[in-house]
């Protein structure tokens, strides 16, 4: 398998395979050994692993629903205990595989395995816990599981640190260095030797998950800083926390590289908008990413968009007013659906609007008017469904739109919406 994982990442990188074949966030299994004691296991969030004399020292330990497979890989490469685990940061599909080396360390009388985190981390398990409904709705819908369930108990570190600590397990030194990026509690783990580094979800084989639109606050500046000094490392090895290795210090300069221009463009684009007095508008239609960057295999918005991202630094920069007065004190969304339907003459006209614009897509229109028309449909009919809610066949148009919408998106967060609000015109949400 360890071939297999690493021709594939080569090909990955030559642009050999579409976003279509295989996508960042997914569980391919197997496991590739990187080099002489250090293991990669290629999951829905990645574990890399370090041989030492002291036993193993694991950057991030996968979901709940992968833990026994990824220690089973592991366990088919090295019997050695678990000594330490790193979380690279607090997202759950990283952190919930400890229980089960803890489990076979108490069956076989090893001690206890160490865990050790950034200090604001615990705080991060402390808000899941605070907001488990809203994290349970809000994930079904992102990845289309309506019965996945946000977990209320979690193995919190043993130790933390600040701004960087040094361990060394079993004469292998190993760097932990806090960066904020897609959290405010994320650690690279930098290996001197053999020049390795497990850079979480800093870098994931897709632009930066630094737009979700259902998520806390990312920091798209300060990531592009610590990409940057992560390049400063000269690493040989990139073990990301999504996706595949990249090996050799020049591909991963460049594809470091890339990913912090994408959003220094961003960031920049955005706070021209600002800075000039205009809207969130202005910005969202006005700030157009390098298409050159667009076209590198690793930066496709597969799974993030960077539209999207231009609303995180509008958020962190502006606050949540977009700059319209309307919406600063909006009426209700359903009593303004009203309104207009009322002045259109009717729900259905705005329906029926909404059906024209979806089959102007499928007639042969220019790229740029499809994804006008589409935008345009999916405000039509979801006017049209607020207004009339309790109408069948309005509910039918909106499933029609939004299905149209989720086939035509590219990436996971605006598929996970769309998807979920044509089910739930039908009443299956």
């Amino acid at each position: 398998m360890a071939a297999e994982v690493l021709e594939l990442a080569d090909r990955l990188w030559r642009g050999e395979v579409g976003p279509g074949d295989y996508h960042p966030v997914s569980h391919l299994g197997g496991l590739a050994e990187i080099c002489d004691g250090v293991a990669f296991v290629p999951s829905f969030a990645n574990v890399s692993a370090f041989a030492t004399p002291d036993g193993l020292v694991l950057v991030d330990t996968a979901s709940s629903f992968v833990a026994a497979a990824v220690h089973g890989e592991l366990r088919r490469w090295s019997g050695q205990r678990l000594h330490t685990a790193v979380y690279s940061h607090g997202h759950i599909d990283h952190v919930f595989g400890v229980p089960v080396w803890e489990a076979e360390s108490a069956e076989r009388g090893w001690p206890e395995p160490l865990v050790i985190a950034h200090e604001a981390l615990p705080a991060r398990f402390d808000r899941y816990i605070m907001t488990a409904g809203y994290n349970e709705v809000i994930n079904q819908r992102q990845f289309g599981v309506p019965g996945l369930r946000w977990p209320v108990e979690y193995r919190y570190p043993d130790r933390t640190y600040r701004d960087r600590l040094r361990i060394d397990v079993g004469g292998t030194g190993f760097e932990l260095l806090h960066e904020k990026g897609e959290t405010d509690d994320h650690t690279v783990t930098w290996v001197p030797d053999p020049r390795a580094l497990c850079c979480g979800d800093l870098f994931i084989w897709a632009s930066p998950n630094a737009g979700n639109p259902q998520k806390v606050q990312r920091y798209p500046r300060e990531w592009a800083a610590a990409l940057r000094r992560m390049i400063g490392l000269e690493p040989e090895y990139l073990l990301p926390g999504h996706g595949l290795p990249i090996i050799g210090a020049d591909r991963i300069r460049q594809a470091l590289t890339d990913t912090a221009d994408l959003l220094d463009s961003l960031v920049d684009q955005t706070l021209a908008v600002m800075n000039a007095g205009g809207r969130l508008d202005d910005a969202i239609h006005g700030v157009v990413p390098p298409s050159h960057l667009l076209d590198r295999p690793y930066l496709r918005p597969v799974y993030d968009e960077p539209e999207f991202i231009v609303h995180t630094v509008w958020r962190l920069y502006g606050g949540w007013w977009d700059g319209n007065p309307a919406s600063l004190k909006p009426a209700p969304e359903n009593a303004l659906a009203a309104e207009l339907a009322a002045l259109a003459g009717g729900a259905l006209t705005l329906a029926d609007r909404a059906l024209a614009l979806l089959a102007e897509t499928r007639s042969g229109a220019g790229a740029a008017r499809i994804e006008e028309a589409l935008r345009l449909a999916g405000h039509l009919a979801e006017l049209a469904w607020l207004a009339a809610p309790d109408d069948e066949g309005i509910g039918r148009v909106r499933h029609e739109v939004f299905t149209a919408r989720a086939d035509a998106a590219t990436s996971t967060m605006a598929t996970g919406v769309f998807r979920w609000a044509a089910q739930e015109s039908l009443g299956e949400a």
